[in-house]
């Protein structure tokens, strides 16, 4: 069931019931990346799954990271009426939680960041600009090779040919100006200083072969957070969700719970 949160401009599916579960999609996928979890987690969890701003039918918002943060916040407080809620994030849409954190202190209970980081290294800067230029000056399908292998190994695309057509055809459904935009926010982003200030306990995952945001992102995360604990996903690159389901619900589990 969809529904409309932040004054009508954030729109989400909702299931289940309990204690409240926010999953952030990443930026190269879309909420349908968790669509293989969510059964399992709305058995104990009343789960969300927004589409972030500009995705979907969710209002866009001019002001970078730090606008899409306080947009999710006030998405996640309406959501939860005073209740303390658990935010999951993958890849973007863990950026987009952990700057909500920072920001807003008090707004969830737990973070999961999967496939993020707090900084990234001047290559991977680099990338950003150059997916940005090639994106504004050709499309998104110039690029769109280039943003499944950042999502899957080729291995795996080659063995999961109707997922991988879902996936292309997702990301082109992406407003390119909201894709610019973010991966103009995602190269200029260095979030380290800032990370002693989230106290709350977080769980920091991350795929063994992710490309996007590799291992030692999250490492240098973990390390930064007071109150964290990191598992890598064996075998899994940067949206562990979708490519092993059961490894990725099994390495949550107990953080949640």
């Amino acid at each position: 069931m969809d529904r409309l949160f932040a004054n009508g401009t954030v729109n989400a599916t909702q299931s289940g019931d309990g204690p409240l579960l926010f999953l952030f999609h990443s930026l190269l996928s879309d909420r349908a990346s968790f669509d293989a979890v969510v059964p399992e987690l709305e058995k104990s969890f009343r789960t969300i799954v927004p589409e972030l701003p500009g995705f979907g039918r969710s209002h866009a918002v001019e002001g970078g990271l730090v606008a899409v943060a306080d947009r999710m916040a006030e998405a996640v407080k309406d959501a939860a009426g005073g209740a303390s809620a658990i935010v999951l994030g993958n890849g973007y849409g863990g950026f987009v939680a952990l700057q909500m954190a920072i920001r807003h202190p008090e707004i969830a209970s737990k973070l999961v960041l999967a496939d993020c980081g707090a900084a990234f290294t001047e290559p991977g800067r680099e990338a950003f600009r150059n997916m940005s230029r090639v994106s504004r000056e050709k499309g998104l399908a110039a690029i769109t090779d280039v943003a499944m292998r950042r999502l899957f190994a080729p291995d795996f695309q080659e063995q999961h040919p109707e997922l991988m057509q879902g996936r292309r055809e997702a990301f082109l459904r992406t407003d390119p100006t909201v894709f610019c935009a973010a991966c103009d926010a995602l190269a200029g982003l260095d979030l380290r200083t800032e990370l002693a200030g989230v106290k709350i306990p977080v769980l920091v995952l991350v795929g063994e072969h992710d490309e996007a945001t590799p291992p030692p992102m999250s490492h240098e995360l973990a390390a930064g957070l007071p109150h964290a604990e990191l598992k890598i996903i064996p075998g899994c690159a940067h949206v562990p969700q979708l490519q092993s389901p059961r490894q990725f619900l099994d390495a949550v589990k107990d953080f949640l719970l």
